[in-house]
């Protein structure tokens, strides 16, 4: 019975997360806004390191202005890095799009209207199975992350 309310319950709680789930520009506007405060969260504490440094080994200002230079150029040089791995990231994701067409036309070509229907329906099963594989392991991670999958066992045991 205490499971039956437990499951009850999580489930009334998932479908009411669910149903606050914010728009597409809300959340665009709100991951903005969290770059924006990391960004200005990396620069106080590259301030703090530079301060601490300066203390510690008694810089000069001319030392302090060649290690914001050096700094400033490796942070660049980290942006142009990370675009370049997302346009390659791009370009693996079309390749392997392409790949997937060419296999589905090879396919079409090779088995019989009704065969090629069923063969589609088992592959978007399969698709649908994978994502909800995924989402339950990512729901788990999130879970054990903070230390919820604790909380759950000790209400399964009686």
């Amino acid at each position: 019975m205490k499971k039956f309310i437990i499951a009850a319950l999580l489930s009334v709680g998932t479908y009411a997360v669910a149903q606050q789930t914010p728009s597409m520009p809300e959340r665009k506007a709100m991951m903005e806004q969290k770059k924006a405060e990391m960004e200005r969260a990396r620069a106080v504490k590259q301030q703090q390191h530079l301060a601490e440094m300066q203390k510690s080994l008694n810089l000069t200002e001319q030392q302090m202005n060649k290690i914001r230079v050096m700094q400033q150029r490796q942070m660049e040089e980290r942006k142009a890095q990370l675009e370049k791995n997302r346009e390659m990231q791009k370009d693996r994701l079309q390749a392997m799009k392409l790949k997937q067409q060419q296999k589905e036309a090879e396919m079409k070509s090779i088995l019989t209207p009704e065969q090629f229907a069923k063969w589609q329906e088992n592959r978007q099963k399969m698709m649908a199975q994978r994502q909800a594989k995924m989402r339950s392991s990512a729901e788990g991670m999130k879970m054990k992350r903070h230390g919820m999958h604790k909380k759950m066992d000790l209400q399964k045991k009686p």
